[in-house]
C-alpha cells in the first residue's frame, strides 16, 4: 500500500487527537486562571464551600426523612427518599466514570498549582464534589419549586463547583461534568417518582 492511501486512514484519528488536544488546553487555561488568582478569604471562602459539600449531601436526605416522618409531612419524607436514591444513583455514576476514565487531578498534572486543604485520592473527572451538590440543589428544587429556594440552592451548588477550580482540585471539563450528572440523575429520579415512592410505601408503611 502507497504511503498517500494510509492518509484518509489516520485523518480521523489526527482531526479527533488535534480536537482533544484543544480542548485540553483551552481546559487548562481556564482552569489556570482562576486557580492563579487567590487570597487569604478566597482560600477560606472557597473551603468552606467545598467542604460543606458532603455533610450536607448526607445530612439532606436524612433531615427530610426524619422531619417528615416526625412531623408527618408526605412531601417532605418523599423528598428525602428521592433525594437519598438520586445520592446513590448519582454515587454509582460519578465513581464509575471516575475509575473508567481515571483523569489525573490538575495538581498531580500540572506544575505550580495553588491547592488549600487535603488532597484528593480518586481521580479527576468528573467532580464528584459538584454532582453531589447539583444532586442536592435539583432534587430539592424539583420539589419545592419556589424562587427562595431554587435561587440559593443553585448559587450553594455553583459555588461549590467553582471552588473545586480555586481549591485546585479539578479541572472546568470535571466539574461541567459533575454538574450534568448531579442534576441528570435527580431529574431522572424524579421523574420516576411515582413508583419509587410506591415501592417504598409498600416497604415502610
Amino acid at each position: 500500500m502507497r504511503p498517500r492511501s494510509f492518509f484518509p486512514i489516520l485523518l480521523p484519528y489526527l482531526l479527533f487527537s488535534f480536537g482533544n488536544l484543544k480542548a485540553q488546553n483551552l481546559d487548562t487555561r481556564i482552569f489556570r486562571s482562576i486557580n492563579d488568582h487567590h487570597t487569604k478569604f478566597s482560600d477560606n471562602f472557597f473551603s468552606f464551600q467545598s467542604n460543606s459539600v458532603k455533610p450536607v449531601y448526607i445530612a439532606a436526605p436524612l433531615g427530610f426523612l426524619v422531619t417528615g416522618i416526625i412531623q408527618k409531612d408526605r412531601k417532605a419524607e418523599d423528598t428525602g427518599f428521592l433525594l437519598l436514591t438520586a445520592a446513590v444513583l448519582n454515587y454509582g455514576i460519578t465513581y464509575g466514570m471516575k475509575n473508567a476514565v481515571n483523569r489525573k487531578r490538575p495538581y498531580k498534572a500540572l506544575t505550580d498549582v495553588h491547592t488549600v486543604g487535603s488532597t484528593e485520592r480518586s481521580a479527576s473527572f468528573p467532580s464528584g464534589h459538584t454532582s453531589s451538590a447539583f444532586t442536592v440543589a435539583t432534587m430539592v428544587s424539583l420539589n419545592y419549586p419556589k424562587w427562595y429556594v431554587i435561587a440559593p440552592s443553585f448559587v450553594w451548588a455553583g459555588l461549590a463547583g467553582y471552588s473545586r477550580l480555586a481549591t485546585g482540585m479539578h479541572y472546568p471539563s470535571d466539574v461541567l461534568m459533575g454538574a450534568a450528572i448531579g442534576a441528570g440523575s435527580a431529574y431522572l429520579i424524579y421523574k420516576l417518582r411515582k413508583p419509587i415512592v410506591n415501592a417504598k410505601d409498600k416497604v415502610f408503611r
